[in-house]
């Protein structure tokens, strides 16, 4: 499976990382497709640089973001914030509300 992933650069210490395309069974710093762009964490706000025409174009051919790829995507305007899962409780059974006499 193609994902779109962070590689990490940078002194140790001090990580710089890039947005790539690369398959999942490769290691994290290990060999990839295509660089999409860099992520700096250090800066404020974290700066981000991403070429958006070249990774709508991966993500139409099916490739899959990692959970920390796909933060970066959105904040970049690549990708939609997806809207929370909310979780409805299954019903309880009514109480009963008869007192004992």
């Amino acid at each position: 499976m193609i994902r779109i992933r962070l590689r990490r650069t940078g002194k140790k210490g001090y990580p710089l990382y890039r947005v790539v395309v690369a398959n999942s069974p490769d290691r994290r710093d290990g060999r990839f497709i295509e660089t999409l762009g860099s992520y700096d964490p250090h800066q404020d706000p974290p700066r981000v640089t991403i070429d958006a025409d070249r990774a709508r174009e991966w993500l139409s051919k099916g490739a899959q973001p990692s959970e920390a790829a796909e933060k970066i995507l959105v904040r970049a305007g690549v990708l939609e914030r997806k809207s929370p899962v909310v979780k409805k409780k299954a019903a309880q059974p009514a109480a009963s509300t008869e007192s004992a006499e």
